[in-house]
């Protein structure tokens, strides 16, 4: 199945091999004819599965074709509504990209910084508009913005917009919408809460689910290491500065904790970079951008922040803090191995914590290997106290190390050996990523090694 084979117009499929996208992800693939036909849809799907291709390229076509002469302002006829300023501006991203041969134009609005731009931009006239929900009910409160010419409504990420508060300013952004639109839902899984949510939202729709626990578990090449609350920066440090090169997205539980890796790394000369809901939009959007482009190889991250990170080819994820929700797991570990790319997942476990990898294996099927090998383990009797909390477990011997290839990580960012060659374009999937080709540095480890694509 290719793109041709769905039925697109001319513009979109030449922006598509522009971009070197050929084949469909199966979200797309499933949900591209049922949105062409303008039926309703409930989508259950993460974040990275192509979701957003999957209602733009539609949407892009259903307003191109139903261009009019009017010379005026152009209206709002199309909204997306998403719960994080990052994932709104890729999403804005992508509808610029696929539609950049079909002369529609998208903004996109988000709280945290000053209005000014968005409205001019509002003032000047988009065909799609992107939105955070705070920013938007504020815009209408403000007249800039009347959405009684939508005809498509699209609410992603709708179980983090509960899990962030958002659900009366949903309701009320529900509530101006036309009656008579075509309605998308996605939401990464179904609590009853959503199920009942977008029951208000959607007639009679279609349902594309796309497991992601099985495909995942597959593709990702997943380790744990057993190591006490206190160890876990001297193992982190200890892994980036012999085993663990590339581009390497850390998770953080909290906000304080994302900051706190960081200034422990820096101590160690390492330099990285935090992004969460306490920094700024310009911070956070320079730390992003740092990241994509090299500059920085190191982004530490809490869940919520880094919905939205859309990094090719990225090398590792590491749960600094692993997640008491299974689900998000898969979250996470679903930022490396996409499209064709294998990945690798490498998660710290303290003694607390372990009751969250139970849930975890039962989720995906499977046990997550334990890396017994490492200066750090922690056999689960270890208990830091006040008296001993300075002189916590020292590195133990290690016998059969694997040789290191590859120089170690420098405050300068990258190391000579974590370049990356690009893949071919040809043959990639409309998610962002190619689904062809494979890293090129060497990246040792202790019990399993990264397979090839």
């Amino acid at each position: 199945m290719t793109f041709e084979n769905l039925g697109l117009i001319e513009p979109i499929l030449k922006a598509l091999e522009a971009e070197g996208y050929k084949y469909p992800t199966p979200i797309q693939e499933q949900s591209i004819p049922i949105l062409l036909k303008g039926k309703d849809l409930l989508g259950c799907a993460q974040t990275g599965t192509g979701k957003t291709a999957a209602f733009a390229i539609p949407i892009l076509q259903h307003l191109y074709k139903n261009k009019t002469s009017d010379k005026g302002r152009r209206k709002i006829k199309a909204l997306v509504v998403t719960p994080t300023r990052e994932l709104a501006i890729q999403i804005g991203e992508s509808f610029t990209t696929y539609g950049k041969f079909t002369g529609i134009k998208n903004t996109v609005i988000f709280g945290g910084v000053k209005q000014l731009t968005q409205t001019q931009a509002l003032q000047r006239g988009v065909d799609v508009l992107v939105a955070t929900p705070g920013r938007l009910l504020d815009l209408i409160d403000q007249g800039y913005i009347s959405l009684r010419d939508v005809e498509y409504s699209v609410l992603d990420e709708a179980d983090h917009m509960l899990d962030m508060g958002f659900i009366h300013d949903i309701k009320k952004i529900i509530a101006k919408l036309p009656s008579k639109r075509q309605s998308l839902f996605f939401s990464a899984t179904m609590p009853t809460e959503i199920i009942a949510l977008s029951s208000k939202i959607l007639g009679n729709p279609e349902k594309v689910t796309i497991n992601p626990e099985q495909t995942t578990a597959e593709k990702v090449e997943q380790a744990v290491y057993f190591v006490s609350k206190g160890n876990k920066p001297k193992l982190l440090t200890h892994l980036l500065q012999t085993e663990v090169f590339g581009s390497v997205l850390v998770f953080s539980r909290t906000k304080h904790g994302a900051d706190r890796i960081v200034k422990l790394l820096g101590k160690a000369n390492i330099k990285a970079a935090a992004i969460h809901g306490n920094k700024s939009q310009a911070s956070r959007q320079r730390a992003l951008e740092n990241f994509k482009n090299g500059e920085v190889s190191i982004l530490i991250a809490t869940d919520i922040a880094a919905r939205g990170i859309d990094v090719e080819e990225l090398s590792y994820v590491i749960n600094y803090d692993l997640p008491n929700i299974s689900e998000t797991y898969i979250h996470r570990i679903g930022r490396t191995g996409r499209a064709s790319l294998s990945g690798v997942a490498l998660s710290f476990c303290d003694g607390e914590e372990r009751p969250y990898l139970k849930d975890i294996q039962k989720l995906i099927g499977k046990e997550v290997p334990v890396i017994t090998d490492q200066p750090y383990e922690d056999d689960g009797t270890f208990i830091p106290s006040k008296k001993n909390s300075r002189s916590q477990q020292r590195p133990q011997s290690r016998s059969g190390r694997p040789e290191r290839s590859g120089g170690g990580r420098s405050s300068s960012g990258r190391n000579a050996g974590s370049s990356r060659n690009k893949s071919s374009a040809s043959g990639r999937s409309a998610r962002g990523h190619r689904s062809t080709g494979s890293t090129s540095q060497s990246k040792p480890r202790r019990s399993f090694s990264k397979k090839s694509n």
